[in-house]
């Protein structure tokens, strides 16, 4: 299986379901993302989970092409650089995150980012496709 179509297939599904959570729960989720705030060490933490994983996808997928498999490798740098402001600045995170969880309405849009992304990258990784290199 490509690597692309693998990653698709890995992130897709998972992308897909926070959008849809998050759209059917906000509440929730906002309160989710407020506890969260409160803690450097979890932000921290999230961090060291985060910047390898997008390390991982940036090593394996280098892929700069003008269709899906863009986003992978997107994916890939946002998460390694995201997980890196993460660990070297928790508290900026913090302050920054706190911010955008008060706006009214963001947490719809970030979710439909997400329900978008996910369903692109999921509709690639499951729908019967030629092979690309």
């Amino acid at each position: 299986m490509l690597t692309s179509v693998y990653l698709a297939r890995l992130i897709g599904p998972v992308m897909l379901a926070v959008g849809i959570g998050a759209l059917i729960n906000a509440a929730t989720f906002r309160a989710i993302v407020a506890e969260f705030l409160k803690s450097p060490a979890l932000m921290y933490l999230s961090g060291l989970m985060i910047m390898p994983a997008g390390l991982a996808i940036v090593l394996a997928h280098r892929v700069i092409a003008p269709d899906w498999r863009l986003l992978v490798t997107l994916l890939g740098w946002l998460m390694l650089i995201g997980g890196a402001i993460r660990i070297a600045l928790p508290d900026t995170v913090i302050r920054i995150g706190s911010r955008f969880n008060d706006i009214p309405g963001a947490l719809t849009v970030a979710a439909a980012i997400w329900l978008i992304i996910g369903a692109i990258l999921t509709i690639a990784g499951y729908w019967p496709q030629t092979p690309t290199p």
